[in-house]
Formats: C-alpha cells, structure tokens, sequence
C-alpha cells in the first residue's frame, strides 16, 4: 500500500486558544471560483433562454398562424393560432433550461464543498448553499405561468407545455438542493479535533471515500492500493469531505492516546453535523492518566505556531 502526500499548500489563522479557522487551499480556492463561474454562465444562459421564450415566442403575436373558419351558415370567422414550429420550440427550450440549470447547480455544490460559506448568517448560509435550487425557480416559474395564461395556445399546447414545463422544474430544483450542506464550521470542527487529537493536522484517505481518517494503518484503508495523506484542507481539495466518526476506535488500532473523553468529542462532532449543536468549539481532550498524550493548550499553541513558521520559511 503505497502512501501518496500531497503537495498543496493551506491557510490557516489562529481564532483563539487551540482554535483555528478551516481555510480551503489555493488549488481548491481556484477550482471553487472556477466552478461558481461556470455555474453562473450556465444559469444566465437559462434565464436568457427563458426571457427569449417569453417574449420571442409566447408574446409575440407576429409568429402567430392566421385563420379561417366558415360556419354552416357561412359566416367566415378569422383569427389567429399558436403555430406547430413554435410550440416545438417551446418545449425544445425547455428541456435545455432545464440541462443548463441542473449542469449549474451540480458545479455550484461542487464549489460549496470545496469552500463552503460560514454559518455565521443562517440567510446567507441558505442562499449560498440552496442556490442551486433557488435559480431553477427563477428560470422556470415565470416561463410556466406565461404559457397557462397565454391566450393563442390551444388548451392541448398548454398543458403539455405547462406539464412539461412543471416536470423539468420539479427535477431541476430536487437535483439541485444541497441536502447536507457543508460549512466553514463544520470543517473546522473536524480540522480542531484532528489538531487536539494528534497534535497537528495530518490526515489520510483513500481514493473515492467519503471520510478521512487519523492515521493509515486502519481497515478502510488497507484494501485501498495508494492512500493519500496531508491535512484536513487537502483532504477536502481532494474530494473527502469529512473526518470518521470511528475517532476512538481508529486511535485504538493505530496505537495512538485515546483521550478518556473521546465518546463525547464523537458525540459533539455528529451533533454539529445533524444541526444540533451551533458551537464549533469541541470539548478538549481529557488526557488524564493517558500515556503518549500529545500535547495540548499552549503547548498545543506553540507547536502549531512553530509548524506554521517552519511552512512560512520553506
């Protein structure tokens, strides 16, 4: 089993005693600016489609078919009819909108978890992490109401409009919601409880899992060829968003301390996850009587701020 250390480089700054602000790395940061700009195109392009169906299509009377009807007692009536060619094309907008919109949103979740917002705001959390279910609201909703209230539609074309309208709407936001949102809290719980834990951030996965762990020599990893190891934010630039909650058990194998408390660090961590708890703060390791504690408070401190030095130098 080959070890594979990564060779990006993160940010991070000291928030308080032992405390620290998860950063994301410079590659990650890149990729996620990447993404939402991506993300952005591809939603403006939708709410163009949808602005030109509107106005190109359904309220504009000149792409209109003229009519004519004789009665059985030979009255001609004319008017006018919604033509073939542009219910075609409604529906041909439609489904791109809707292909542009879920494109978007899977690159903008993308992006939220390689750098999430902070929770700080619980508005702007929401908006930031749901604007992928947001924006197909906007993209679709104005489109559906038009086309029911549009009078040259048959009632035929309206409701195979509007339901296929409503249809791709519906998938549109459903792929889009992010349904466990990822923090800048969140991670930094995980970052500090690696920290307190080990004495520094070091951390390693497998290719393709959806958690890291706190040393290499566990069973997730030892059917895996090559494992990657560096800290938490590399972790995540990588594609595993989380820290295990097999901490105690892990630390138990790998013959690490195991803190006395190490059932209640779990515990805090999942609440923070499940939404039960809105402090990142986690509760220090006891490390009473424990043989091999690393080090911790202001040695902890200290150490970290030595580590951060020697990367600053080198």
């Amino acid at each position: 089993m080959a070890t594979r250390k990564t060779a990006k480089k993160t940010a991070a700054k000291t928030t308080g005693a032992g405390q620290r602000t998860w950063r994301p790395t410079a590659e990650a940061d890149k990729k996620a600016g990447r993404f939402r700009l991506i993300a952005g195109g591809l939603w403006l392009l939708a709410i163009a489609l949808e602005v030109c169906g509107i106005f190109g299509i359904l309220l504009n009377d000149g792409i209109l078919d003229d009519t004519t009807s004789v009665a059985d007692d030979g009255t001609v009536t004319t008017g006018t009819s919604f033509p073939g060619w542009a219910f075609g094309v409604l529906i041909g907008l439609l489904v791109v909108m809707a292909i542009l919109t879920i494109v978007g949103s899977q690159l903008w979740k993308k992006a939220q978890e390689l750098d999430p917002p902070s929770e700080r705001n619980p508005v702007s959390f929401f908006l930031k992490s749901q604007l992928g279910a947001i924006v197909p609201l906007i993209a679709f909703v104005p489109i559906i109401v038009f086309i029911f209230l549009n009078k040259n539609m048959s009632k035929q074309q309206k409701g195979w409009a509007g339901g296929v309208g409503i249809v791709l709407a519906l998938v549109a936001v459903a792929l889009g919601i992010n349904y466990d949102p990822p923090s800048q809290e969140e991670y930094t719980a995980d970052q500090q409880a690696v920290i307190q834990l080990l004495g520094k951030d070091e951390v390693y996965w497998a290719d393709g899992s959806s958690v890291y762990h706190v040393c290499s020599s566990v069973s997730d990893l030892a059917r895996s060829d090559t494992v990657g190891s560096g800290t938490t934010a590399e972790a995540i630039a990588d594609g595993i968003p989380r820290l295990t909650l097999k901490i105690g058990s892990e630390l138990e194998s790998c013959g690490l301390p195991v803190p006395n408390n190490i059932t209640e660090i779990e515990d805090a961590i999942r609440n923070f996850r499940d939404g039960q708890a809105t402090e990142q703060v986690l509760p220090s390791p006891d490390w009473t009587g424990v043989e091999g504690a690393p080090p911790s408070g202001p040695d902890l401190d200290d150490l970290n701020d030595a580590i951060d030095h020697a990367k600053d130098a080198s």
